[in-house]
């Protein structure tokens, strides 16, 4: 999903992951009750994600503020799905968290 362009600044967390085959299903279904969730958490701005057929996937959330972004790495629900990912979906996963002064746009 294409998001718009935010006011700067603002924040974004970039999320990259390797998937493992285990219980896709129960991925799906997690990762579509994080979508609900974080759209209702006081900061959000937007998120594009993808992922591709060998498992590599990027996530980038967009933030007000730094607060936000602690605020909702510490959700209950949140945190016990993020564990859940380390322990069964992912092999491998890396977070950033960046401040963005400046942002572009081309459509054709």
């Amino acid at each position: 999903m294409m998001t718009d362009m935010f006011a700067v600044p603002y924040y974004a967390v970039i999320f990259t992951s390797t998937r493992t085959t285990q219980e896709a299903e129960a991925y799906e279904e997690a990762a579509h009750r994080m979508l609900e969730l974080v759209r209702e958490q006081p900061g959000f701005l937007g998120v594009e994600s993808t992922r591709g057929e060998d498992g590599l996937g990027i996530t980038v959330s967009y933030w007000s503020s730094e607060g936000a972004i602690l605020a909702w790495k510490e959700n209950p629900e949140h945190r016990a799905i993020r564990e859940r990912g380390r322990s069964t979906w992912y092999r491998h996963c890396t977070t950033r968290v960046s401040k963005v002064e400046r942002n572009y746009r081309y459509s054709a």
